[in-house]
């Protein structure tokens, strides 16, 4: 499967989506902000970025780093907020998901995005 960074700066949401992808059979590794997830894929690069928007060293910021250092890599962002969604979508990433979402939404457009890629 797929090695996905996640950067997410709820606890609680980063676990429970680690478990999701784990479960999945992806190898996850987390950041709790844009700062540190952009550090961790510099050093271990990986097939997905899944990134939330409202965090410390925001998502806006990160999406913009990783689009100029990278501009291939596969990016998701999720937001409760559809104004900063659509604000992600116009710095290119390849897919916006709502929150809340299901685990089953979180999967499909991880499989979405990585098929796209191949």
């Amino acid at each position: 499967m797929a090695r996905i960074i996640l950067m997410e700066d709820d606890d609680i949401f980063r676990e429970t989506i680690m478990r999701v992808l784990t479960e999945a059979g992806h190898s996850v590794k987390a950041a709790a902000n844009g700062f540190d997830g952009v550090a961790l894929y510099r050093a271990e690069s990986a097939d997905l970025i899944l990134t939330d928007i409202v965090m410390p060293h925001g998502g806006l910021p990160t999406i913009r780093v990783l689009r100029s250092e990278f501009p291939k890599l596969a990016i998701i962002a999720m937001s409760g907020s559809h104004v900063r969604l659509d604000m992600a979508g116009g710095l290119g990433v390849n897919r916006m998901l709502a929150k809340p979402f299901t685990s089953q939404q979180l999967l499909d457009a991880i499989t979405e995005v990585l098929a796209a890629q191949s």
